[in-house]
């Protein structure tokens, strides 16, 4: 995991504190925290964040600043999105975006 990986993982552990259900999941190279099973955010090697919004969250989410569709080679991922990682170097823009993640991944079943 590289340096900025390894920071933004552990400001997201402050973020999410012990809630019920998070795992910490090696995924992606580096980390996803999961939610009973399903995946909530992951930090990337260059800071930003892998965000899962769904795809009924997927335009709105698109809409804010620094938010981009997530792409892994030719593929996007539909559902997800990444935030760069200038736009949450302020702790209540993670806040927000952990927590727009957590509102639909709780909508999901346990795996």
């Amino acid at each position: 995991m590289s340096l900025a990986s390894e920071e933004l993982a552990e400001r997201i552990r402050t973020q999410i504190g012990n809630r019920p259900g998070i795992v910490e999941k090696k995924m992606f190279g580096g980390i996803a925290f999961m939610v009973d099973g399903n995946m909530l955010v992951g930090p990337m090697k260059d800071g930003s964040l892998l965000v899962r919004v769904g795809k009924d969250g997927y335009d709105d989410a698109l809409a804010q600043p620094g938010c981009n569709p997530m792409t892994m080679g030719e593929k996007t991922m539909s559902g997800f999105v990444e935030v760069d990682g200038d736009v949450i170097e302020d702790d209540d823009t993670l806040a927000d975006w952990i927590a727009r993640a957590w509102a639909f991944v709780k909508t999901l079943p346990p795996k």
